[in-house]
């Protein structure tokens, strides 16, 4: 079966349980009698749908939109007998499955970022004089201090190490939302990012002052550039549908992306003010080079270990009810029987 005709045929029964999860809440009697039965015969179609789509079209969003209403509704057709647990769940499984879907968009916005920042760096590292006209103001003293103090004191260093903070959280916002107007907007705003990082990192080290830069950024920085490329990427995910939907309608393809994407976002924010954390407590301690590096590389690569380790789709099962496992997991009882 083409995808089209896999989309064409089983949609209207994937709204249909959509609109029944809503209609129920948390509370399945709502629906009445015939209406849970309905419940339970769309829960385990869209189940078995699952499984087809991972095996059929494991690339396509569909499989991200059948995953996020798989669980909704299971939560609904199943009661546990201990807490939900959602917010574990997400984060222990479901935040990195769909970062790491997000794959070829987090490469692109990963060049952008970094291979601007590389070029510009080398350019600012030979010419710092011109380089310094793209350094924020806000940047200058610290990349290059004033003639006569070639390093910062201590309330300079937390300034320009809170000030480089704040610009990537809002990086990391704007990143999201230019990346949903087409891609291309996301990919000049990250590699205009980019360039920044690397004039201040270059115009630092003309200036004989990379060493000092690093250890007030290195342990919080690299979590912080990590979010930027995965909120770029989520932005871009979206904007490509846009310009090519595929054999979906627009509207269809628009919907399938937004929703997991969105997710990434908000599951992304804390990550942030773990960063900002690190920023107030790590960064103006006075801890050696090599502590610094190995809380920044330990935060970062524990990150994309994560999202390489937990971000594994489980291998498709037989049954639907082994698929939908993975999707809303725990040990259940039914709770619309009866």
């Amino acid at each position: 079966m083409t995808l089209s005709r896999f989309l064409a045929d089983r949609t209207p029964s994937w709204d249909a349980l959509e609109a029944l999860v809503r209609r129920a809440g948390s509370r399945p009697e709502r629906l009445g009698a015939d209406g849970v039965l309905q419940l339970g015969t769309a829960y385990r179609a869209a189940a078995a749908d699952l499984a087809h789509a991972r095996r059929a079209y494991p690339d396509d969003p569909v499989v991200q939109r059948l995953e996020l209403l798989v669980r909704r509704a299971r939560s609904v057709v199943y009661a546990r007998s201990g807490p939900r647990g959602s917010a574990r769940e997400f984060f222990s499984r479901d935040y990195w499955r769909l970062v790491r879907a997000l794959g070829r968009w987090i490469g692109l916005a990963a060049l952008a970022l970094l291979g601007t920042a590389l070029v510009v760096g080398v350019w600012a590292a030979i010419d710092p004089s011109v380089a310094s006209s793209l350094v924020p103001g806000d940047f200058i003293d610290g990349a290059a201090p004033p003639v006569g103090d070639r390093g910062l004191g201590s309330s300079e260093s937390a300034a320009f190490s809170s000030q480089l903070f704040t610009n990537n959280i809002r990086v990391t916002f704007m990143a999201f939302v230019a990346g949903l107007l087409c891609v291309v907007p996301g990919v000049l705003i990250v590699a205009y990012n980019g360039a920044i990082l690397g004039a201040v990192m270059g115009v630092a080290a003309a200036n004989d002052n990379l060493g000092n830069v690093l250890h007030l950024i290195v342990a919080h920085g690299v979590l912080e550039l990590s979010c930027i490329v995965v909120a770029a990427a989520a932005g871009m995910a979206v904007g490509w549908v846009i310009v090519d939907p595929g054999e979906r309608t627009r509207r269809v393809a628009v919907r399938d992306v937004a929703r997991p994407t969105i997710l990434v976002v908000l599951g992304t924010a804390p990550f942030l003010v773990l960063c900002g954390i690190v920023e107030g407590f790590v960064s103006p301690a006075g801890w050696s080079a090599l502590a610094v590096t190995a809380v920044g590389l330990g935060i970062g690569g524990g990150y994309w270990t994560l999202v390489a380790v937990r971000g594994r789709r489980p291998v498709v099962a037989a049954s639907a009810d082994s698929v939908a496992e993975p999707v809303g997991a725990g040990r259940a009882r039914p709770a619309a029987a009866g």
